[in-house]
């Protein structure tokens, strides 16, 4: 394994089309959005979708859904209590960090805390920072947010009439008709120090972003309504930067063309020139 040495800001221009990319539980399930009305997907989504790309890629993964645990551990106290080399360490923080570390890529990338009720004996309470920072993804331009109405042709439950329809068969869809986002991150050589994130690992998570959509499609978001059209990944020359992660992730303008954008024409991308500092740029597949 190689050691990372080399700070890494990235940033990736996704597009969504007829699709909820990520619904707001406090908003009837309504896609995000700020105040001004830009969509908005939450960086714990965006780290949902890296966790079950590397998942997908064989690694394994602490924070797994529950569709898609691989160990049969129904809970994260579960899953912790069941690997036999943190319940030794239960007393060393240092450690049981080290450990779930090594164990689980998720962990050594995006952090992790481990809090758990116990017995006096065996409670845990012990924070990990992970070097893989991701931003909010914001839209470029404000979205339009379309509702339906719709309906199930069967009752949930056998009513006292089985011919009448009951009120769970009622309900709402709602889609972006056409929006692009940006999501931006950085990679932290100093945690990536104290985690034993690798070079090897952020190859991984690179790949995971290139492919961030595949096998995550659901009747809210199908298959090809959302896309990755480009990434964007600096890899600095030196362990603090270059450049801060601010002024890399600025270089990047995403420009719309047109007051309504409808698709990814309708935009211009560039990306301002900094002095030895020039990024590598993937299509997404």
């Amino acid at each position: 394994m190689t050691d990372f040495v080399n700070k890494i800001d990235f940033a990736e221009v996704i597009s969504v089309k007829n699709a909820n990319p990520n619904g707001d539980p406090l908003n009837g399930n309504r896609p995000r959005e700020n105040y001004d009305g830009f969509g908005e997907i939450s960086d714990v989504c965006i780290k949902r979708k890296i966790r079950n790309r590397l998942q997908d890629m064989g690694q394994a993964i602490f924070v797994q859904s529950d569709e898609r645990r691989t160990d049969g551990f129904r809970s994260l106290k579960d899953r912790a209590e069941g690997c036999p080399e943190l319940k030794k360490a239960n007393k060393d923080k240092e450690e049981y960090a080290r450990i779930a570390c090594k164990k689980w890529m998720d962990v050594r990338s995006f952090g992790q805390v481990f809090a758990f009720k116990a017995s006096s004996d065996n409670a845990v309470s012990i924070g990990i920072r992970g070097p893989v920072s991701i931003h909010c993804a914001v839209s470029v331009s404000p979205i339009e947010i379309s509702s339906m109405q719709i309906t199930k042709s069967v009752n949930g439950e056998t009513q006292k009439d089985p011919d009448k329809k009951s009120s769970d068969t009622m309900g709402m869809k709602h889609r972006v008709d056409f929006g692009v986002y940006v999501i931006y991150g950085s990679i932290n050589t100093q945690l990536a120090t104290k985690t034993g994130f690798t070079a090897e690992d952020s190859e991984l998570i690179k790949k995971a972003l290139i492919t961030l959509f595949e096998n995550d499609c659901s009747s809210a978001r199908p298959d090809g309504s959302l896309e990755v059209h480009k990434l964007y990944w600096w890899k600095h020359n030196a362990q603090i930067g270059q450049y801060s992660s601010a002024k890399v992730h600025r270089s990047l303008k995403v420009v719309p063309l047109a007051d309504i954008p409808k698709s990814m024409k309708d935009y211009e991308i560039s990306v301002e020139a900094l002095d030895g500092l020039t990024p590598e740029i993937y299509d997404g597949i």
